[in-house]
């Protein structure tokens, strides 16, 4: 077991340093350090705070003048004194505040004693040349000996001392001067100052050389240690970072933009956000309707490869009556609430569809966009950066910058003045940038987050460029908000139809589930959106027929949905539908077909067109005909009979259309888990806590606490207790967790596990990545993160 330096570290006394209420929000920020079991000490809670995995998460989070601050500190080399950090932004006390603020609050910079400004390790490390700048001369000359930085001493005119600190000292004291460092720069042989200038390529991070050669001109600039080297060392010659900076002049500074960009704004009221919006998210919610209604009555057939092609997606679309992004974005909300499921190569609505499609609107948008929230891409991501099409819902990892653009999106919007939204919402994405500059873009979008922005306005989280009420209770991530905001704005669903004399069916709004069904039982539904079409025709009420339904029942529950009486046209109609249906009646031998009717018989006898069936009259009620029953079935249909089948018995076989669900019996790891907020007094506990440090001690009395965490720190040696602790806790209450792994390859990979089960020095799970049982040794374990 890995023993954490956390105890009494700078970061354990800083966190010792806050009160309840500022210690609460680092956790709020951080709440994946919370997760259970939780922290019992500061130092353990520093431990987790100083994951790379954790502070990788916290990246994404923060707006750029924090990343460009974080990067300048790195580059200083932290610890560093404030007004350096100052210096190298080239801004004042006030606007940096803000910046340093955030990132505290995140646990990622924090001040120290006499104004030294601290940093996590992980977030040091995440650039390998902050600012384009090199190590620091005093990290490059660390590893010299003392003849060495003698002699670079005095090539400089600098008195060297008698001692390696000394003359180190000496060395570094006249580099960190720019004005000396800029003479020393400019009295180099022509050849030696372009070869330093063309090697760095300012702006750019600086070129790595081999071993210093007997070239003059690096000679020259290794003896004055503007480059740093040694003679036949595997190591690569380093230019230092304050031979850069110097080299970018006196007035250069690092890029620092504490204010995000301005944009054209309109004023705008309440209800016309709220009237947008309330359009959009009926609208959407009437195309998911039908959408998965159509999914329902016939599968959506899978690529080979894994999720639904082009052509099955313009099917859809054409079906409906919508595009293609719509399409994506219907399917994959879809599939992450449990409404789609994969079976038998084929994306299948699930049993949870039925009880969504009886829901009133209101619910049923809650459900898809609380999904869109936390879904682990951009649905509307058609192409790659290749320019080749992608599937949708296909079974890929999440992107945790998909969802890193949504919430910065929601984010950026929200800081817009109140009563104004942006001109044009594309204007949006250069915010979004600056609110989130690690999030992902498209490939395919033309201007910034232009995917995401449309998928926003089509959901009606944006209305008008601003943010809706629908946007605000995802900010907040309140589910039961939105669904407050859903009912007040979303007319209820129509129970009621109004039935036509030209036999049609129209339904203003979406209709209930109970209204849909019956109607798409009785009628050929022509149109979708803010208003439903249907329409009635001797087929679709043929089909009704041979489901068991009577003529009776039909006017009945007709009556019972319709606005007004039934037009006579209708009655008519179905009256007459249900005198034809039933007088031709085809057993099975090849199959028989028989009636009462003679000259019906003689008729169909006679059909050119049923010519290919092969009948041949045995009676004047009876043909034989030497085509199978369902193939006959459809061909006298086709041609406008109504025939219907009989069972072996005798009796008229019922045509019900079958209506399978597709069962999901693991959760799919797309889907992001809710916001987990740390338990209530944690803060509290923390600061009353001893300050034993992250890692057992009996002698201290605190031991560990399961079975499972002793049995797990004798094989699992390259992790801390903090992991270990987590690593237990997901084996002991069956949750997902993410395991930093060597294979024994030797590659490193990140996998998604769950249903783990401890067999010592090996631990099974199911991996999400392989879609399979794995086994996995636990000293190959190098580091484990919740889910």
């Amino acid at each position: 077991m890995v023993i954490s330096s956390s105890h009494g570290s700078a970061l354990t006394r800083w966190l010792r340093s806050l009160d309840a209420d500022q210690l609460q929000g680092v956790l709020d920020a951080r709440s994946d350090c919370a997760y259970a079991p939780e922290p019992r000490t500061l130092g353990e809670l520093a431990d987790r705070l100083q994951r790379p995995g954790s502070v990788a998460r916290a990246l994404p989070l923060l707006p750029l003048p924090c990343l460009q601050a974080a990067e300048a500190l790195a580059a200083l080399g932290a610890p560093a004194p404030r007004k350096d950090l100052e210096s190298l932004l080239g801004t004042d006390t006030a606007r940096l505040d803000t910046a340093l603020r955030t990132l505290g609050g995140h646990a990622l910079v924090w001040p120290g004693p006499d104004g030294v400004l601290h940093m996590a390790t992980a977030l040091r490390d995440a650039w390998e040349t902050p600012l384009g700048l090199g190590p620091g001369l005093d990290e490059l000359l660390s590893g010299m000996t003392s003849d060495e930085l003698r002699r670079i001493a005095t090539t400089l005119g600098l008195t060297p001392g008698t001692r390696k600190r000394e003359r180190l000292d000496a060395v570094l004291a006249h580099h960190r001067d720019p004005d000396r460092l800029r003479v020393l720069i400019d009295s180099a042989p022509p050849r030696a100052r372009d070869l330093l200038e063309r090697r760095i390529r300012l702006e750019r991070a600086p070129v790595m050389f081999g071993s210093v050669s007997e070239d003059p001109a690096e000679r020259w600039l290794s003896d004055r240690a503007l480059l740093v080297g040694r003679e036949w060392s595997v190591e690569p010659a380093r230019v230092p970072a304050e031979v850069t900076r110097a080299l970018r002049g006196p007035g250069w500074c690092a890029p620092f933009e504490p204010t995000p960009p301005e944009l054209p704004l309109v004023s705008l009221t309440a209800s016309d956000v709220e009237g947008e919006a309330a359009a959009a998210a009926a609208a959407f919610t009437g195309q998911a309707g039908a959408l998965l209604g159509e999914c329902a009555a016939r599968p959506v057939t899978a690529l080979k490869s894994g999720g639904v092609g082009a052509r099955e997606l313009a099917r859809l679309g054409k079906v409906v009556g919508c595009d293609e992004p719509v399409v994506r974005l219907v399917l994959e909300t879809a599939y992450a609430s449990g409404l789609l499921a994969y079976e038998n190569r084929a994306l299948s609505v699930t049993e949870a569809y039925d009880g969504w499609a009886g829901q009133d609107p209101a619910d049923q948008f809650t459900s898809l966009l609380h999904a869109w929230w936390l879904l682990g891409r951009t649905p509307s991501g058609s192409r790659d950066e290749e320019g080749k099409a992608l599937p949708a819902v296909g079974r890929t990892p999440p992107c945790a910058g998909c969802l890193t653009a949504r919430q910065g999106l929601v984010t950026a919007t929200a800081g817009l003045p109140d009563s104004h939204g942006v001109r044009n919402p594309a204007d949006l994405g250069p915010l979004v940038t600056w609110h989130r500059p690690l999030a992902h873009e498209l490939p395919q979008d033309s201007t910034p987050f232009a995917g995401l922005i449309r998928e926003a306005g089509l959901l009606g989280v944006l209305a008008r460029g601003a943010l809706s009420p629908f946007g605000v209770a995802l900010l907040h991530d309140d589910e039961d908000l939105l669904r407050t905001h859903a009912r007040r704005l979303l007319p209820s669903a129509a129970s009621k139809a109004h039935i036509g004399a030209d036999l049609t069916a129209v339904v203003m709004g979406t209709p209930t589930g109970r209204l849909a069904a019956l109607l798409d039982s009785l009628a050929d539904r022509e149109a979708h959106g803010t208003a439903s079409v249907w329409r009635f025709g001797p087929s679709s009420l043929r089909r009704a027929l041979d489901a068991g339904r009577t003529p009776a029942e039909i006017q009945t529950d007709l009556s019972d949905a319709a606005d007004g009486p039934l037009p006579q046209t209708l009655t008519y109609l179905i009256a007459d539908a249900a005198r034809q249906h039933g007088r031709l009646r085809l057993a099975t031998a090849a199959c028989v077909i028989h009636s009462n009717d003679t000259a019906l018989l003689a008729e169909i006898a006679a059909h050119r067109k049923l010519s290919r069936l092969g009948l041949r009259s045995l009676a004047p009620t009876v043909l034989l005909c030497r085509t199978p029953l369902p193939t006959a079935l459809d061909a006298l249909r086709a041609e406008g009979y109504a025939p219907v089948a009989e069972a072996e018995d005798g009796a008229v076989r019922l045509e019900r259309p079958e209506q399978p669900r597709a069962t999901r019996s693991l959760p799919h790891p797309r889907q992001r888990s809710r916001h987990h907020t740390p338990a209530t007094g944690l803060a509290l506990r923390l600061l009353a806590a001893p300050d034993h440090g992250p890692h057992p001690d009996p002698g201290r009395g605190i031991p560990f606490q399961t079975d499972t965490e002793e049995m797990l720190a004798g094989y699992a040696k390259s992790l801390s207790l903090t992991d270990i602790r987590q690593l237990a806790h997901a084996i002991d209450e069956h949750e997902p967790l993410t395991l930093e792994y060597i294979a024994a390859s030797g590659n490193r990979t990140i996998r998604t596990v769950s249903e783990l089960e401890l067999d010592p020095p090996l631990l099974s799970a199911y991996c999400h990545l392989r879609e399979d049982l794995r086994v996995f040794t636990l000293s190959r374990i190098q580091a484990v993160m919740p889910m």
